[in-house]
């Protein structure tokens, strides 16, 4: 199995008064546009990270049998330790792990199932999209990663560890960046 994380504990502390996940971005809820691309992917299952407002969040996600929820209690202290949550519900007979962040609407399926056809092939550690010399998320991994997470810290997320294991990593080319384009600003809601 290779099981997705999708990060969905953050405060959202550059939009102030709003969570961005539940905000509407063409007609749904944003964190739904990731969760989209992770339901129709090959991924098996979909772990979901929840930390605040956890209850509003989880009562818009879309309903999908790949769903599987964890409370993250530390989401105040950063993306690592939500990171470190969603690996409890990987197992040790995975194959690997995708970490997807979910403010990003851009996410096509096509790039997840890449990311997944590369973890399964074996010969490589981390598994990032890349345009041009742009790195990107989602970032996958192999599951004899899972104890080096254990040691981040506060905002270190995936990418960290593609600088630490560079010649481990396969570079997975894609089309656009628009992909990597994540939701922090209102303005970013009207594009």
């Amino acid at each position: 199995m290779i099981k997705a994380i999708l990060l969905a504990a953050g405060q959202s502390k550059r939009l102030k008064s709003e969570n961005k996940l539940i905000k509407l971005y063409k007609k749904k809820p944003l964190i739904n546009h990731p969760l989209n691309t992770l339901h129709k992917s090959k991924v098996n299952k979909v772990i979901i990270v929840l930390g605040h407002q956890s209850r509003e969040v989880k009562k818009i996600i879309k309903k999908n049998k790949k769903n599987i929820f964890i409370y993250n209690k530390n989401y105040k202290k950063g993306m690592a330790s939500s990171i470190k949550v969603g690996l409890k519900k990987v197992s040790r007979n995975d194959k690997g792990f995708i970490i997807v962040q979910s403010d990003m609407p851009f996410i096509k399926t096509s790039d997840i199932n890449k990311i997944y056809n590369s973890i399964k092939l074996k010969n490589y550690l981390v598994h990032v999209l890349k345009f041009k010399n742009k790195l990107g998320n989602p970032i996958g991994f192999d599951i004899s990663l899972t104890k080096k997470f254990k040691n981040i810290k506060g905002k270190f997320g995936a990418k960290f560890m593609v600088k630490r294991l560079k010649n481990k990593t396969k570079f997975i080319k894609i089309n656009s960046a628009k992909s990597f384009k994540d939701f922090d600003k209102v303005s970013d809601f009207s594009v």
